[in-house]
Parts: C-alpha cells; sequence; structure tokens
C-alpha cells in the first residue's frame, strides 16, 4: 500500500500577532511532522488566525441591509479592516515555513493574508518538503456578501502540482472555504489532474458542509482534506478519500473527522486504492458531456439570484473572468 499522510492542524484561532503565529504554527508543524506526515495542512489564513476589525454594529449580512458599507468596504486599506500585517512570498514568515519544510522533509500547506496591489489576498502557499514553493493560489470565491472578505482581491482560477512526496509524485490542488461551495472549483481542480485537494477552512462545519465536502470527493473521485480552526461550533476537520465503491459495494469514504478539541489530525489516504479506482470507475472525467454544460460559462446572473450592492450596481466580485 503506498500511503500520502495529510496532517490536519485543526489549532485555536489565533490573533494577529506575526511571531506569535509562527511560534504556534511551527509547533503544530513538528508535531505532524513527528507522526510522520506528508502535508500538513492549516486552517484558512493563518498568519493574521482570520482576525479583522469590523465596524461596531455590523452584523453577517449587514453589506445588503447598509449598502453604504459597500464604498467603506472598498475604500478602507488593508489595516483597519483585517488586523494584521499583510504580508508577501518572500516575508520571513513564509521563508520560516520553507526552512521548516527542508527540515522536517515535510510539504506545508501554509496559508496567510497576501500583500497585493490593492487590497490584499487570502492566500494558500504549498511548500515541498525541499523548501521550494511549488503552488501559491489565492481563494477565488470571497465571501463578497460580508465584510471584511468584501474588501480582498479574489483569485482568478485553480492549478494544480506534482507535488514531490516520499512516495513519489502526487498532484495537489488547493480550495479555500467558501470555494468548496462550488461543485466547479473542485471539478476544475479534477480536471486538472489534482488526486489530492487541500482545504483551508474558517468557519462552522455542519452537516450540509460536511456533506458538500464528501460530495466533491466522490463525483471527482478525488482526496479531500480540509483544516478547520478549533472551538465550539467549529472544528470537524474532515478528510475523504474518494473511493466511493469497493469490490461492487458501496463504502464510506470518510477517512477522519475531527471533534471540537484542537489537535494534530492525520488522515491516511492510500493512493494506490484512489489511482486505480481512478483508472476504471464511471465519475470525474470518464463520462462527462462537456457540450451540455454551455450554461456553466455564462455571465448573466438571473433572478432569484441576482444580488444588488449599492445604488443598485451589481455585488463586486459577481463578473469575475
Amino acid at each position: 500500500m503506498t500511503t500520502l499522510t495529510v496532517a490536519l492542524l485543526q489549532l485555536s484561532p489565533p490573533g494577529p500577532d506575526l511571531s506569535v503565529n509562527l511560534a504556534l504554527g511551527e509547533a503544530a508543524c513538528r508535531r505532524a511532522g513527528a507522526m510522520g506526515a506528508d502535508i500538513a495542512l492549516f486552517p484558512e489564513m493563518w498568519s493574521n488566525g482570520y482576525s479583522s476589525a469590523v465596524p461596531d454594529g455590523v452584523a453577517p449580512g449587514d453589506l445588503y441591509r447598509h449598502p453604504s458599507l459597500w464604498d467603506e468596504a472598498a475604500a478602507a486599506p488593508p489595516g483597519p479592516v483585517w488586523l494584521g500585517e499583510p504580508i508577501t512570498r518572500d516575508s520571513p514568515f513564509v521563508t520560516r515555513f520553507r526552512e521548516l519544510a527542508a527540515e522536517l522533509e515535510m510539504a506545508i500547506a501554509l496559508t496567510y493574508l497576501e500583500r497585493w496591489d490593492g487590497a490584499p489576498r487570502n492566500t494558500l502557499s504549498l511548500i515541498d518538503r525541499h523548501g521550494r514553493l511549488v503552488l501559491t493560489y489565492a481563494k477565488v470565491h470571497t465571501c463578497v456578501f460580508d465584510l471584511p472578505e468584501a474588501a480582498l482581491t479574489p483569485g482568478e482560477g485553480f492549478e494544480v502540482c506534482a507535488l514531490d512526496t516520499a512516495v513519489g509524485e502526487v498532484m495537489t490542488g488547493a480550495m479555500i472555504c467558501y470555494d468548496r461551495e462550488f461543485p466547479e472549483s473542485a471539478r476544475a481542480l479534477m480536471l486538472a489532474g489534482a488526486e489530492i485537494v487541500l482545504t483551508p477552512n474558517a468557519c462552522e462545519l455542519e452537516i450540509n458542509r460536511l456533506s458538500q465536502f464528501r460530495s466533491r470527493a466522490g463525483e471527482n473521485m478525488t482526496g479531500m482534506a480540509m483544516a478547520n480552526y478549533a472551538g465550539p461550533g467549529w472544528g470537524h476537520s474532515v478528510a475523504h478519500d474518494g473511493v466511493a465503491f469497493a469490490d461492487g459495494r458501496s463504502r464510506d469514504t470518510l477517512v477522519v473527522e475531527a471533534g471540537e478539541a484542537e489537535g494534530v489530525y492525520p488522515a491516511v489516504f492510500d493512493l494506490d486504492a484512489l489511482r486505480d479506482y481512478r483508472r476504471r470507475e464511471a465519475w470525474g472525467d470518464a463520462f462527462r458531456r462537456p457540450a451540455a454544460y454551455r450554461s456553466l460559462t455564462g455571465r448573466e446572473v438571473r433572478e432569484p439570484f441576482v444580488r444588488l450592492g449599492p445604488e443598485g450596481g451589481p455585488v463586486p466580485g459577481r463578473s469575475l473572468p
């Protein structure tokens, strides 16, 4: 059996202090390395703990109820909205995790608030076991319906890399939190060759979101691993192997599901079984009919799904290429 172990770093949400988060993250990676993990996966935006300063009295969804907040979100510099300094890929924070990955001979899927032209991005950089940056991706489906994510620059697509591991190359991709609620995200990664999809998260994982994630694995015959922050109502970091049938019978794809407690949870994927299954079964790209899906690439949004911002204009981000 050829196995790949992804350590789900279900950590308590930290504050926005980079030095503190670096130390906490390094300790978690060392725990993952001691378990023999091939990849350590952080929750969403580890560099600042997803810490934000939203104006007093602003609740989730208030961008719809108070359109003037769109102007505030668009005009505010990163500091007043997101706490913690946006960082670059060559920052000391990222560099230290590159050094750590090489030391532990373990890949690290690091998440951070990335400095960008204009508003920052919600970013994952995959560092291989040699300390090389092999994939950097920004969240495509930013939560444009709410502060503070309305002020972020969204990513532009989903990419896959050939990740060098101790058991050979593994085609690896990523999506972040809200991305996983769109079947197109995982489908694009599968079409790009992904065998394993890494998913940092920062929200409640209840039955509907957990069910969505299970479906993404089964419909794409892809291993899926998600790391969430710990805490009451949160937690439930989870992994599915994507092998929904064996010997003609349905099987549970669940590899591991955490509770709400902080911890490092190893998800062990049987790569031989996954690859054999992908070679012979009926899902993924085996029998798709792309010519019948032309409406999926349309740009027009019809009722009841039209969402308006200030002065009746479209919500920012609705017309991405």
